[in-house]
């Protein structure tokens, strides 16, 4: 098994262990030690045959155990145990997809909002990974801490965007936003700025204990919006601290369809949102999808291949996955 395989399966254990909040700090030591795979990707069998592998960030011995077996037979029995007391279901139809040909995040922020790094230093860091494109979706302004930008700013980063472009060609950078939904479903910033924009991802941030009926017209009209690409972590949950929204997902979901607006998979260890079992009705639903890291500094972008199992676990293929389209299938995928 490779490094980013058995990544997955470290970042698997973390999620399903979140569900249960008597072991949020086993959770977050699984997901930290699927992290360091993701970003470091060390040579696991030459470790595990030096009996080194404790010497990997973030693993200690009961971590090392699992990578062990990991190593040894390509599979984890402890994984299986969640799985089974989790009671997730059996699943014979993973999808197979490959890191390799990922091309590109589309959910990224800087320091524009509410980013820890440049836009440059974002630039670089996906450069690293290989990306040939980024999106540069930093916040609205209705959630003030986070710094949102409005038209004003959105120009005057445009400008800066350039000159980032100029000394990292090799990554095409897409200027976009995280628009956040207002509780009656508009959208945070006119229709005149939002078409702009290479990209527009629509995110509920507040208000997720709306009634589910509300819920369900706010997210409908937000898919059905014109402008709106993919909608950001449809539900807003965080695993074992935070329910998302309750909402009629079936026929958000057909509507997401019925107007080509992808749903996205959030990489985010404390997001992972859509679920997998929430993504494979989606997938059944006519849905397509953005697999994202929502990074906010350089390094998360390891969280996509750390998260990937989930697209995976759902069964979509990638054709069906927008960061695995090139730059041209993407740029007329979003018109």
């Amino acid at each position: 098994m490779d490094t980013i395989a058995a990544a997955q399966v470290l970042s698997e254990i973390g999620y399903l262990l979140r569900q249960d909040p008597d072991e949020k700090f086993r959770a977050k030591a699984f997901s930290g030690a699927a992290w360091s795979l993701a970003i470091e990707r060390p040579d696991l069998a030459a470790l595990h045959a030096g009996n080194e592998l404790t010497s990997l960030e973030g693993v200690g011995a009961g971590i090392a155990k699992v990578l062990a077996e990991v190593v040894e037979t390509g599979h984890s029995r402890y994984l299986d145990r969640l799985r089974e007391q989790m009671k997730q279901p059996a699943r014979d139809d993973e999808s197979v997809l490959d890191f390799a040909q990922y091309q590109g995040d589309v959910h990224s922020h800087s320091k524009w909002s509410d980013g820890k790094a440049t836009m440059l230093d974002m630039a670089r860091g996906a450069a690293a990974m290989g990306y040939r494109y980024l999106g540069v979706t930093d916040h609205s302004p209705r959630i003030k801490v986070v710094n949102g930008l409005d038209a004003d700013r959105l120009l005057a980063q445009s400008r800066e965007m350039a000159e980032v472009q100029a000394q990292v060609p090799g990554v095409t950078l897409l200027q976009g936003i995280e628009v956040d939904i207002l509780e009656d479903g508009a959208l945070d910033l006119p229709d005149m700025v939002l078409e702009l924009l290479d990209v527009v991802i629509a995110s509920p941030h507040v208000k997720l204990r709306q009634e589910p009926a509300a819920m369900t017209e706010r997210m409908l009209r937000a898919v059905s919006h014109p402008h709106v690409d993919v909608i950001g972590h449809p539900t807003g949950r965080r695993p074992g601290s935070r329910e998302g929204a309750n909402y009629d997902f079936e026929a958000v979901f057909k509507e997401a369809a019925r107007h080509h607006v992808a749903l996205e998979i959030d990489c985010d260890p404390a997001r992972m949102d859509l679920s997998p079992e929430m993504a494979r009705l989606a997938l059944e639903l006519g849905c397509s999808f953005s697999l994202d890291a929502d990074a906010h500094a350089p390094a998360e972008f390891a969280y996509v291949p750390m998260g990937m199992w989930m697209a995976r676990r759902a069964g979509i293929p990638q054709d069906r996955i927008l960061n695995f389209l090139t730059l041209d299938q993407l740029t007329m995928a979003l018109e």
